[in-house]
Protein backbone atom coordinates (compact mmCIF):
# COMPACT_ATOMS: atom_id res chain seq x y z
CA UNK A 1 0.00 0.00 0.00
CA UNK A 2 2.43 2.47 -1.18
CA UNK A 3 -0.40 5.58 -1.61
CA UNK A 4 -3.85 6.60 -1.56
CA UNK A 5 -4.52 5.78 -4.57
CA UNK A 6 -3.18 2.17 -3.92
CA UNK A 7 -4.52 2.09 -0.30
CA UNK A 8 -8.41 2.85 -1.88
CA UNK A 9 -8.09 0.12 -4.99
CA UNK A 10 -7.19 -2.04 -2.65
CA UNK A 11 -10.06 -1.90 0.08
CA UNK A 12 -12.25 -1.66 -3.08
CA UNK A 13 -10.81 -5.34 -4.28
CA UNK A 14 -11.38 -6.55 -0.32
CA UNK A 15 -15.18 -4.83 -0.56
CA UNK A 16 -15.73 -6.21 -4.40
CA UNK A 17 -14.75 -10.21 -3.14
CA UNK A 18 -16.77 -9.61 0.29
CA UNK A 19 -20.01 -8.63 -2.07
CA UNK A 20 -19.46 -11.65 -4.21
CA UNK A 21 -19.18 -13.77 -1.44
CA UNK A 22 -22.53 -12.62 0.21
CA UNK A 23 -23.93 -12.96 -3.52
CA UNK A 24 -23.41 -16.47 -3.90
CA UNK A 25 -24.22 -17.71 -0.40
CA UNK A 26 -27.46 -15.37 -0.87
CA UNK A 27 -28.67 -16.58 -3.91
CA UNK A 28 -27.89 -20.59 -2.88
CA UNK A 29 -29.92 -20.10 0.73
CA UNK A 30 -32.91 -18.66 -1.93
CA UNK A 31 -31.92 -22.00 -4.48
CA UNK A 32 -32.24 -23.77 -1.51
CA UNK A 33 -35.61 -22.50 -0.09
CA UNK A 34 -36.96 -22.91 -3.71
CA UNK A 35 -36.01 -26.40 -3.44
CA UNK A 36 -32.99 -26.13 -6.37
CA UNK A 37 -30.69 -27.45 -4.34
CA UNK A 38 -30.69 -30.58 -2.30
CA UNK A 39 -29.27 -30.99 1.28
CA UNK A 40 -28.52 -28.33 3.83
CA UNK A 41 -26.16 -25.67 3.05
CA UNK A 42 -23.67 -24.12 5.63
CA UNK A 43 -23.20 -20.28 5.03
CA UNK A 44 -20.66 -17.71 6.12
CA UNK A 45 -22.25 -15.13 5.91
CA UNK A 46 -20.93 -11.98 7.88
CA UNK A 47 -17.43 -13.78 7.86
CA UNK A 48 -17.15 -12.71 4.63
CA UNK A 49 -13.77 -10.11 5.64
CA UNK A 50 -11.49 -12.98 6.44
CA UNK A 51 -11.77 -15.01 3.81
CA UNK A 52 -11.24 -11.79 1.58
CA UNK A 53 -8.57 -10.44 3.59
CA UNK A 54 -6.10 -13.58 3.84
CA UNK A 55 -6.57 -15.11 0.11
CA UNK A 56 -5.53 -11.45 -1.26
CA UNK A 57 -2.83 -12.18 -0.19
CA UNK A 58 -1.77 -15.34 -1.55
CA UNK A 59 -0.52 -16.60 -5.06
CA UNK A 60 -2.40 -18.79 -7.42
CA UNK A 61 0.18 -21.68 -6.42
CA UNK A 62 -0.41 -20.95 -2.84
CA UNK A 63 -2.86 -23.72 -1.36
CA UNK A 64 -5.77 -23.72 0.87
CA UNK A 65 -7.78 -25.81 2.91
CA UNK A 66 -11.63 -25.17 4.20
CA UNK A 67 -13.77 -26.69 6.53
CA UNK A 68 -17.73 -27.04 5.83
CA UNK A 69 -18.22 -23.83 5.60
CA UNK A 70 -16.03 -23.13 2.37
CA UNK A 71 -17.72 -21.24 0.34
CA UNK A 72 -15.97 -17.97 0.62
CA UNK A 73 -12.60 -19.55 0.98
CA UNK A 74 -13.09 -20.92 -2.53
CA UNK A 75 -14.25 -17.85 -4.20
CA UNK A 76 -11.60 -15.84 -2.69
CA UNK A 77 -9.06 -18.56 -3.97
CA UNK A 78 -9.96 -18.11 -7.65
CA UNK A 79 -12.24 -20.68 -7.63
CA UNK A 80 -14.88 -20.44 -10.83
CA UNK A 81 -18.45 -19.25 -10.05
CA UNK A 82 -20.34 -21.54 -12.26
CA UNK A 83 -17.83 -24.58 -11.54
CA UNK A 84 -19.06 -23.86 -7.40
CA UNK A 85 -22.97 -23.07 -8.41
CA UNK A 86 -23.51 -26.38 -10.27
CA UNK A 87 -21.72 -28.60 -7.40
CA UNK A 88 -24.07 -27.16 -5.57
CA UNK A 89 -26.76 -28.67 -7.69
CA UNK A 90 -25.26 -31.63 -8.13
CA UNK A 91 -24.88 -30.59 -11.85
CA UNK A 92 -22.14 -32.29 -14.13
CA UNK A 93 -20.41 -29.27 -14.47
CA UNK A 94 -19.76 -28.71 -10.91
CA UNK A 95 -15.32 -28.59 -9.47
CA UNK A 96 -16.24 -31.88 -8.06
CA UNK A 97 -18.54 -33.66 -11.16
CA UNK A 98 -21.58 -32.86 -8.97
CA UNK A 99 -20.69 -35.51 -6.51
CA UNK A 100 -19.37 -33.05 -3.76
CA UNK A 101 -22.00 -30.24 -2.77
CA UNK A 102 -21.88 -27.41 -0.76
CA UNK A 103 -19.08 -29.22 1.65
CA UNK A 104 -17.02 -30.95 -0.53
CA UNK A 105 -15.90 -28.46 -3.24
CA UNK A 106 -11.92 -28.14 -4.11
CA UNK A 107 -10.24 -26.81 -7.24
CA UNK A 108 -6.97 -27.98 -7.44
CA UNK A 109 -6.43 -25.82 -10.82
CA UNK A 110 -6.69 -23.24 -8.31
CA UNK A 111 -4.68 -24.45 -5.11
CA UNK A 112 -8.00 -25.19 -3.29
CA UNK A 113 -7.49 -28.24 -1.94
CA UNK A 114 -11.09 -28.68 -0.71
CA UNK A 115 -13.77 -28.10 1.46
CA UNK A 116 -14.28 -30.64 4.75
CA UNK A 117 -17.32 -32.06 6.59
CA UNK A 118 -15.22 -33.19 9.42
CA UNK A 119 -14.14 -30.41 11.90
CA UNK A 120 -10.44 -30.14 12.22
CA UNK A 121 -10.46 -32.63 9.30
CA UNK A 122 -8.75 -29.89 6.88
CA UNK A 123 -5.82 -28.96 9.22
CA UNK A 124 -3.76 -32.46 8.92
CA UNK A 125 -4.40 -32.05 5.16
CA UNK A 126 -2.81 -28.70 5.14
CA UNK A 127 0.04 -29.52 7.14
CA UNK A 128 0.63 -32.52 4.46
CA UNK A 129 0.81 -30.22 1.99
CA UNK A 130 3.00 -28.00 3.30
CA UNK A 131 5.58 -30.63 3.91
CA UNK A 132 5.45 -31.86 0.00
CA UNK A 133 5.86 -27.84 -0.80
CA UNK A 134 8.97 -27.80 1.17
CA UNK A 135 10.14 -31.01 0.15
CA UNK A 136 10.06 -29.71 -3.28
CA UNK A 137 11.94 -26.39 -2.34
CA UNK A 138 9.33 -24.65 -3.17
CA UNK A 139 8.25 -20.87 -1.36
CA UNK A 140 4.75 -22.02 -1.94
CA UNK A 141 2.56 -21.55 1.14
CA UNK A 142 -1.13 -23.01 2.53
CA UNK A 143 -3.50 -21.50 4.39
CA UNK A 144 -5.73 -23.48 6.43
CA UNK A 145 -9.49 -22.10 7.81
CA UNK A 146 -11.01 -23.52 10.26
CA UNK A 147 -13.12 -22.53 13.15
CA UNK A 148 -13.25 -22.29 16.88
CA UNK A 149 -14.82 -25.43 17.36
CA UNK A 150 -11.75 -27.32 15.88
CA UNK A 151 -9.40 -26.48 18.27
CA UNK A 152 -10.61 -28.63 20.69
CA UNK A 153 -9.91 -31.44 18.09
CA UNK A 154 -7.17 -34.01 17.94
CA UNK A 155 -6.15 -32.81 14.61
CA UNK A 156 -5.52 -29.39 15.62
CA UNK A 157 -2.71 -30.34 18.07
CA UNK A 158 -1.48 -32.76 16.04
CA UNK A 159 -1.37 -30.09 13.09
CA UNK A 160 -0.20 -28.06 14.73
CA UNK A 161 2.75 -29.96 16.81
CA UNK A 162 3.81 -31.43 13.39
CA UNK A 163 4.14 -27.73 11.67
CA UNK A 164 5.95 -26.51 14.54
CA UNK A 165 7.82 -29.58 15.10
CA UNK A 166 9.38 -29.22 10.67
CA UNK A 167 8.65 -25.24 10.43
CA UNK A 168 6.02 -25.97 8.30
CA UNK A 169 4.66 -22.94 5.79
CA UNK A 170 1.38 -22.77 7.34
CA UNK A 171 -0.63 -20.05 7.92
CA UNK A 172 -3.52 -21.60 10.29
CA UNK A 173 -6.77 -19.11 9.91
CA UNK A 174 -9.36 -19.57 12.86
CA UNK A 175 -12.74 -17.61 11.94
CA UNK A 176 -13.65 -17.46 15.54
CA UNK A 177 -17.25 -16.67 15.45
CA UNK A 178 -17.85 -17.74 19.08
CA UNK A 179 -20.44 -20.98 18.17
CA UNK A 180 -19.68 -24.22 16.99
CA UNK A 181 -22.94 -25.60 15.60
CA UNK A 182 -25.11 -24.32 18.11
CA UNK A 183 -23.27 -24.23 21.95
CA UNK A 184 -21.33 -21.12 22.73
CA UNK A 185 -17.49 -22.12 22.33
CA UNK A 186 -16.11 -20.73 25.43
CA UNK A 187 -18.80 -23.02 27.27
CA UNK A 188 -16.91 -26.00 26.32
CA UNK A 189 -13.38 -24.88 25.73
CA UNK A 190 -10.87 -24.53 28.81
CA UNK A 191 -8.13 -22.30 28.95
CA UNK A 192 -7.57 -18.96 27.91
CA UNK A 193 -8.57 -19.80 24.21
CA UNK A 194 -7.42 -19.92 20.56
CA UNK A 195 -4.31 -17.86 20.76
CA UNK A 196 -2.78 -18.84 24.09
CA UNK A 197 -3.43 -22.52 22.83
CA UNK A 198 -1.67 -22.40 19.51
CA UNK A 199 1.66 -20.64 21.25
CA UNK A 200 1.85 -23.23 23.98
CA UNK A 201 2.26 -25.98 20.62
CA UNK A 202 4.85 -23.63 19.55
CA UNK A 203 3.21 -21.64 16.87
CA UNK A 204 2.68 -17.79 17.23
CA UNK A 205 -0.15 -16.01 17.22
CA UNK A 206 -2.11 -13.04 16.10
CA UNK A 207 -5.52 -12.36 17.06
CA UNK A 208 -7.39 -9.20 15.01
CA UNK A 209 -10.80 -8.55 14.19
CA UNK A 210 -12.43 -10.77 11.42
CA UNK A 211 -15.12 -7.77 10.80
CA UNK A 212 -12.30 -4.74 9.72
CA UNK A 213 -11.33 -6.34 6.35
CA UNK A 214 -8.50 -4.15 6.34
CA UNK A 215 -6.80 -5.06 9.49
CA UNK A 216 -7.32 -8.95 7.92
CA UNK A 217 -5.17 -8.07 5.03
CA UNK A 218 -2.60 -6.45 7.24
CA UNK A 219 -2.32 -9.18 9.38
CA UNK A 220 -2.05 -11.49 6.32
CA UNK A 221 0.02 -9.55 4.47
CA UNK A 222 3.32 -9.36 6.98
CA UNK A 223 2.18 -13.57 8.25
CA UNK A 224 2.00 -14.76 5.05
CA UNK A 225 5.33 -12.84 3.76
CA UNK A 226 7.06 -14.05 7.40
CA UNK A 227 5.95 -17.76 6.57
CA UNK A 228 7.25 -17.43 2.52
CA UNK A 229 10.75 -15.99 4.02
CA UNK A 230 11.07 -19.14 6.63
CA UNK A 231 9.51 -18.15 9.59
CA UNK A 232 7.72 -21.40 9.99
CA UNK A 233 4.12 -21.81 10.80
CA UNK A 234 2.22 -19.01 12.16
CA UNK A 235 -1.36 -18.77 13.02
CA UNK A 236 -3.95 -16.09 12.41
CA UNK A 237 -7.12 -15.69 15.00
CA UNK A 238 -9.76 -13.66 13.69
CA UNK A 239 -13.48 -12.74 15.63
CA UNK A 240 -16.14 -12.75 13.57
CA UNK A 241 -19.81 -13.35 13.74
CA UNK A 242 -21.84 -15.85 11.76
CA UNK A 243 -25.35 -13.81 11.48
CA UNK A 244 -27.47 -16.98 10.05
CA UNK A 245 -28.10 -20.32 11.79
CA UNK A 246 -26.20 -23.04 11.44
CA UNK A 247 -27.18 -24.56 8.56
CA UNK A 248 -29.51 -22.96 6.02
CA UNK A 249 -32.47 -25.34 7.04
CA UNK A 250 -31.61 -23.60 10.78
CA UNK A 251 -33.81 -20.24 11.59
CA UNK A 252 -31.61 -19.28 14.47
CA UNK A 253 -34.05 -19.01 16.75
CA UNK A 254 -31.89 -19.87 19.59
CA UNK A 255 -30.10 -16.71 19.25
CA UNK A 256 -30.96 -13.53 21.16
CA UNK A 257 -32.26 -10.89 18.75
CA UNK A 258 -30.08 -8.15 20.06
CA UNK A 259 -26.98 -9.96 19.49
CA UNK A 260 -27.65 -10.34 15.92
CA UNK A 261 -28.96 -7.10 15.66
CA UNK A 262 -25.38 -5.48 17.05
CA UNK A 263 -23.70 -7.89 14.76
CA UNK A 264 -25.36 -6.84 11.55
CA UNK A 265 -24.26 -3.34 12.35
CA UNK A 266 -20.79 -4.09 12.54
CA UNK A 267 -20.69 -6.93 9.76
CA UNK A 268 -18.06 -6.46 7.60
CA UNK A 269 -19.52 -5.28 4.06
CA UNK A 270 -20.90 -2.68 5.50
CA UNK A 271 -17.83 -1.39 7.38
CA UNK A 272 -15.62 -1.22 4.70
CA UNK A 273 -17.79 0.75 2.62
CA UNK A 274 -18.70 3.27 5.42
CA UNK A 275 -14.84 3.33 4.79
CA UNK A 276 -14.97 3.86 1.36
CA UNK A 277 -17.29 6.50 1.55
CA UNK A 278 -15.61 8.64 3.71
CA UNK A 279 -12.57 8.30 2.29
CA UNK A 280 -14.44 9.92 -1.36
CA UNK A 281 -16.16 6.91 -3.02
CA UNK A 282 -19.47 7.55 -4.25
CA UNK A 283 -22.51 5.55 -2.99
CA UNK A 284 -23.07 4.74 -6.58
CA UNK A 285 -19.98 2.94 -7.28
CA UNK A 286 -20.34 0.75 -4.53
CA UNK A 287 -23.94 0.20 -5.42
CA UNK A 288 -22.58 -0.63 -8.87
CA UNK A 289 -20.24 -3.25 -7.04
CA UNK A 290 -23.06 -5.06 -5.12
CA UNK A 291 -25.51 -4.98 -8.09
CA UNK A 292 -22.85 -6.83 -10.59
CA UNK A 293 -22.02 -9.34 -7.87
CA UNK A 294 -25.69 -10.29 -7.54
CA UNK A 295 -26.04 -10.61 -11.17
CA UNK A 296 -23.05 -12.74 -11.85
CA UNK A 297 -24.47 -14.99 -9.13
CA UNK A 298 -28.36 -14.76 -10.22
CA UNK A 299 -26.61 -15.64 -14.22
CA UNK A 300 -24.31 -18.67 -12.07
CA UNK A 301 -27.63 -20.08 -10.48
CA UNK A 302 -30.34 -20.19 -13.80
CA UNK A 303 -27.33 -21.80 -15.63
CA UNK A 304 -27.17 -24.20 -13.17
CA UNK A 305 -30.66 -25.09 -13.01
CA UNK A 306 -30.93 -26.30 -16.31
CA UNK A 307 -27.13 -27.62 -16.51
CA UNK A 308 -26.58 -31.70 -17.34
CA UNK A 309 -26.84 -34.13 -14.56
CA UNK A 310 -23.92 -36.28 -14.15
CA UNK A 311 -23.62 -39.59 -16.07
CA UNK A 312 -24.62 -42.04 -13.31
CA UNK A 313 -21.35 -43.71 -14.53
CA UNK A 314 -19.19 -41.48 -12.96
CA UNK A 315 -20.73 -42.51 -9.49
CA UNK A 316 -17.84 -45.33 -9.96
CA UNK A 317 -14.77 -42.72 -10.48
CA UNK A 318 -13.02 -41.03 -8.39
CA UNK A 319 -13.16 -43.47 -5.67
CA UNK A 320 -10.51 -45.96 -4.12
CA UNK A 321 -11.50 -49.53 -4.90
CA UNK A 322 -8.11 -50.93 -3.87
CA UNK A 323 -8.72 -54.69 -2.63
CA UNK A 324 -12.54 -54.47 -3.22
CA UNK A 325 -14.17 -56.86 -5.37
CA UNK A 326 -14.64 -54.35 -8.37
CA UNK A 327 -10.41 -53.38 -8.41
CA UNK A 328 -10.07 -57.06 -8.61
CA UNK A 329 -12.05 -57.52 -11.76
Amino acid sequence: MTGTGDNRARLLALYTMMCRIRAFEETALAAHKAGEIPGPLHVSVGQEAVAAGVCLNLRRDDRITSNHRGHGHALAKGAGVSGMMEELFGRAGGHCRGKGGSMHIADFSVGMLGANGVVAGGIPIAVGAAQGLKLLGRDSIVACFFGDGAINRGPFLEGLNWAALYRLPVLFVCEDNGVAAFTATASVTAGPGVAARSEALGVPALSVDGNDAAAVDAAASRLVAEIRGGSGPQLLHATTYRITGHTSSDPAAWRRAEDVAAARAAEPIGRLAARLAAEGMAEATLEAVRGEAFGEMSAARAAALTAPWPDPAVAWEDVQDAGSQRGAA
